[in-house]
């Protein structure tokens, strides 16, 4: 029992960090291009909640320029990134936890390619409606996290009493 408490603690724990409602809102970005140095210490000041550990990078500039080289970002204008980029690289951020980066270029070439720079349907639209829905798919997702560990005990039962090693259970 006191090793399912310790799993479902890290399971909140996980949660919490993406469920707190400090993503970064689209009002939040600043209104003028930014070089990549300043990208870096915004994105790092907002999402540094998001990491498991304090280490971990949330965005350098190696990583903007290898999206950028594979077509993930499109280039900046004169070496300064608009609020557009900022947002795709948000995208980035969230999705490389969940998908390759092909999967990622599929996803967001049509958003690029349509709303990128454009006032038409814009991209900040898009991202402030894809974060309002963050609420709701939090909750479903953590209900089918919580049903697939009581399934698991089920399935189980000898890992559920403490035994560490699968091989002596």
């Amino acid at each position: 029992m006191e090793k399912d408490n310790a799993i479902q603690t890290i399971i909140e724990e996980v949660f919490s960090r993406y469920t707190d409602g400090s993503y970064i809102k689209a009002s939040m970005l600043p209104d003028l291009d930014l070089y990549v140095d300043q990208i870096t210490t915004f994105l790092t000041r907002h999402l540094s909640k998001t990491t498991r550990f304090e280490d971990d990078k949330i965005m350098t500039k190696t990583m903007i320029n290898n999206y950028t080289k594979n077509h993930l970002l499109p280039p900046p204008d004169r070496k300064k990134y608009s609020r557009d980029h900022i947002l795709l690289m948000i995208f980035i951020y969230y999705f490389k936890n969940l998908l390759s980066f092909t999967d990622i270029e599929t996803v967001l070439s049509y958003i690029t390619e349509k709303h990128f720079g454009t006032s038409e349907s814009s991209l900040a639209e898009i991202y402030t409606k894809v974060f309002s829905m963050e609420h709701d798919q939090m909750d479903r997702l953590k209900e089918d996290v919580k049903e697939k560990f009581e399934k698991a005990k089920e399935t189980f039962p000898t890992a559920a009493e403490g035994s560490e090693d699968p091989e002596n259970a």
